[in-house]
């Protein structure tokens, strides 16, 4: 295999488009790990913060303090864990976490040849409902629209 075709295997390997078509087809796989995403990252955090409280606490603790902050750390590693195992499966597909305690990803897909995102909310009526380009500011949202000439799906209204 020459170089040249190595390459390309790599460049093809990088990242995963979307269409709007397919984002909506996985939506049913997508919003459980979203969802698993956000509680685990909000029990994580619940768990370090009461380690901290904990850890925090004035004067020398006593041995049931030591063994709850130890059980509070303890919990939080494991919390941490299941957050990234879930963060890891997200992404193997593609899809980058944008704020994991509000439930919001971003799912990559190409427009007027310039690279855009699908706005997930797992609190929205319609998880799919926004997009926005890549160097545009993140509270940018354009709606999405099928355009009637593109049956696929693959580009949205602007």
């Amino acid at each position: 295999m020459s170089e040249k075709q190595k390459g390309a295997r790599r460049h093809n390997k990088g990242l995963r488009l979307w269409t709007h078509a397919r984002a909506l087809a996985a939506l049913p796989y997508v919003t459980p790990i979203v969802r698993s995403v956000r509680e685990h990252r909000l029990e994580a955090l619940h768990y370090q913060r009461q380690a901290k409280l904990l850890a925090d606490r004035p004067g020398r603790p006593d041995r049931a303090a030591l063994i709850a902050h130890q059980d509070a750390l303890h919990d939080a590693q494991r919390a941490q864990a299941r957050f990234d195992e879930a963060l890891k499966e997200l992404q193997s597909l593609g899809i980058v976490c944008l704020n994991p305690v509000k439930g919001q990803a971003l799912l990559p897909f190409v427009h007027r040849k310039r690279l855009a995102w699908f706005l997930f909310d797992l609190f929205e009526k319609e998880p799919l409902h926004f997009w926005r380009y890549q160097d545009e500011p993140e509270d940018v949202r354009r709606p999405v629209g099928v355009s009637e000439e593109d049956t696929s799906g693959t580009h949205p209204v602007v």
